[in-house]
């Protein structure tokens, strides 16, 4: 019997199943980052790895000359990532208006990047941090949750601010 037409080849069988986990995985790790976004606006904290010499941090998948700094929704997604470079971090929280005005807007000024919920294999998303920070704010008013800044009256005009 003769195969013809359309008929997928054991190499288009290879890339069906490539594409499946490529998408699995954009699955994953947008839940990972919207599970931050609504969880962070819930607690008001912020979780990172830090050590006497400093926060962890690493480079861009995308780019080596770009910098992440990785945050976590939980201490204990953080302390799962405290192996191997990172040995003898320890998970330290940023209350969310710290974050939103300190954090979110040096990283964006110095061109480094927001790890956002990787996992104990580095694997999550890399975002710019007023992006991150956009999400949250945006998060915050639909919950219309009572959050106080030092530099800002309200969270529409924080909003405002950083879409500008």
């Amino acid at each position: 019997m003769a195969l013809h037409g359309n008929t997928a080849r054991p190499t288009d069988l290879i890339g069906l199943k490539i594409n499946k986990y490529m998408l699995q995985d954009t699955e994953t790790i947008e839940s990972k980052y919207q599970l931050f976004i609504n969880r962070v606006a819930a607690t008001k904290l912020v979780w990172a790895l830090k050590s006497k010499d400093g926060w962890a941090n690493s480079h861009s998948n995308d780019d080596e000359a770009i910098i992440v700094i990785p945050f976590w929704s939980d201490r204990a997604y953080a302390k799962v990532c405290a192996k191997d470079d990172w040995k003898g971090y320890l998970p330290v929280e940023i209350p969310l208006a710290d974050f939103l005005e300190n954090w979110c807007v040096e990283l964006a000024e110095n061109e480094v990047l927001a790890g956002i919920n990787w996992d104990a294999n580095m694997f999550g998303k890399e975002s710019e941090a007023l992006s991150v920070a956009l999400d949250i704010l945006k998060q915050l008013d639909a919950i219309d949750s009572a959050i106080v800044f030092k530099n800002y009256s309200s969270i529409n005009e924080f909003i405002t601010e950083i879409s500008e």
